[in-house]
């Protein structure tokens, strides 16, 4: 790892937490009721970046959204999505779910399954022009594309391509799913970045996957860490030291 690379890492215990029963959420950064002066804005253009699981035949209500740009990862289950667009479906893992709410939009999401959980990563971006007409997507990488792979998902709207997700905001994301003794690297273009190691197996982390990122930082499932670069194309490395795959989402931003 360069030098240049400041490692902060955001345990998993001390991000917010929500339990509505229906809804268990944790925060990364201030929400709804949760509220950290240390992290009332987020992180550079990420503004809020939620792991929700939502119980069978319950979800999110219609309700509003403007000017942020919306995304869910899904991890395991299936959430469906309408909107005032006039968009409607059911979103499967392995998909992104993108909403860019520019001038206003209000969409619900449900679990419409009668015995899974579903669970979810919902991220917002503050994009860097206004009043934006809303516009809707939603694509599908299989885990095969993330093994042991940077799987670039999202990325800038001047630099992206027809495989991933166009976003208005110095933003990349990706997902990787490393298996066993299985390292890989990253160069970072922009300089922020932040990881997070999704929590697969449930709310045991002692069980759960472990990273090593850079040379001795070690992130159990939930665990978050910012990255700060003092120079660009800074290189990063991630490591999985656990005895079972290992899900992260990786982004490089302003």
């Amino acid at each position: 790892m360069s030098s240049t690379v400041k490692i902060t890492p955001r345990r998993s215990q001390e991000r917010g937490h929500a339990d509505h029963g229906w809804l268990k959420s944790f925060h990364t950064w201030s929400f709804a009721s949760y509220y950290d002066s240390r992290f009332d804005k987020g992180f550079g253009c990420l503004r809020v970046m939620n792991e929700d699981r939502v119980q069978p035949t319950t979800g999110f209500g219609t309700h509003p959204h403007s000017e942020y740009e919306i995304f869910s990862y899904i991890v395991d289950g299936e959430l469906q999505h309408k909107d005032s667009m006039g968009n409607k479906e059911i979103i499967h893992r392995g998909e992104v779910q993108f909403t860019s709410a520019g001038t206003g939009i209000q969409h619900s999401e449900y679990n419409v399954n009668k015995s899974l959980w579903v669970h979810f990563i919902q991220i917002w971006v503050k994009p860097n022009q206004s009043k934006l007409k809303p516009s809707y997507t939603t694509k599908h990488w299989s885990d095969e594309e993330k093994l042991n792979k940077m799987c670039l998902l999202i990325d800038d709207v001047d630099s992206c391509n027809v495989k991933t997700i166009a976003i208005h905001a110095p933003l990349s994301m990706f997902a990787s799913i490393l298996q066993p003794n299985k390292s890989i690297k990253h160069v970072f273009k922009r300089p922020k970045g932040y990881i997070h190691l999704v929590m697969r197996t449930g709310y045991d982390v002692k069980n759960g996957a472990e990273i090593r990122i850079g040379q001795n930082v070690i992130l159990h499932e939930g665990d978050g860490a910012f990255i700060n670069c003092d120079e660009l194309n800074s290189e990063f490395s991630i490591e999985n030291i656990s005895s079972i795959n290992a899900e992260f989402l990786l982004f490089d931003l302003e």
